[in-house]
């Protein structure tokens, strides 16, 4: 029969892990992963294309670096608890709107390097962030993106269909039509995808002003509407 020693009683899986557990390898990578958090933080601030940009967002990002650098940490050497995370986290809803596709990159490229920070990849994850950031960089801020515009004019009279045409053409780069409806009043309402050139806005005026024209309106579209 084995018999139990002082120590077996007192004995805990939770002192083995303290012991095992490297102060020194564990502040390097949240150190590591902050700075890229703060690397990632200026990129943001620094491509931002958007209408509203979110101060909470952005360093939400940094914070999100270490948490994942953490959580990597300390289920990289328990299996057990690397399933009970994965259990636990499944859990977690967040219902927050991500509107721009580029926002799902930046917490993409920030899930990543904390993932790397955690497992120890510290040269791979500060190469990574230095070669995506100088890509977001040049893309974006460098490469001019032209969005069309939606030109949507109602009138009711049909006869002014054909100095709109001509209008447009000699007013744009570019004008093709993609909807067109009547209502029960006999109003008609007609949509146009138009490129302009070096944004000159003028041509609204001129169709505003044309004998039976009700309303017109220029959208800007870039997957979203923006009055």
């Amino acid at each position: 029969m084995e018999s139990i020693n002082f120590s077996d009683i007192f004995k805990s899986s939770f002192l083995e892990n303290t012991s095992s557990f490297s102060l020194t390898d564990s502040l390097i990578g949240l150190v590591v992963s902050f700075a890229i958090g703060l690397f990632i933080y200026m990129i943001y601030k620094k491509t931002f294309s958007g209408v509203i940009y979110s101060h909470s967002f952005n360093i939400s990002l940094i914070v999100m670096a270490m948490a994942t650098t953490l959580i990597i940490m300390g289920i990289s050497t328990n299996v057990l608890l690397s399933l009970g995370m994965v259990g636990a986290l499944s859990i977690v809803r967040f219902r927050t709107p991500i509107k721009d596709p580029m926002d799902l990159v930046y917490l993409f490229w920030t899930i990543v390097s904390g993932i790397l920070c955690g497992a120890g990849f510290i040269l791979l994850a500060i190469v990574g962030a230095l070669l995506i950031g100088l890509v977001l960089i040049i893309f974006v801020n460098k490469i001019k993106i032209e969005n069309p515009y939606l030109l949507i004019v109602k009138y009711n009279d049909n006869e002014i269909e054909n100095p709109l045409e001509k209008l447009l053409s000699a007013s744009v780069k570019k004008h093709l039509i993609k909807s067109k409806s009547i209502s029960s009043d006999h109003d008609f309402e007609v949509t146009y995808e138009v490129r302009v050139k070096d944004t000159d806005m003028d041509f609204i005026n001129h169709i505003s002003e044309m004998i039976g024209v009700k309303s017109a309106v220029m959208l800007s579209y870039d997957g979203n509407f923006t009055a």
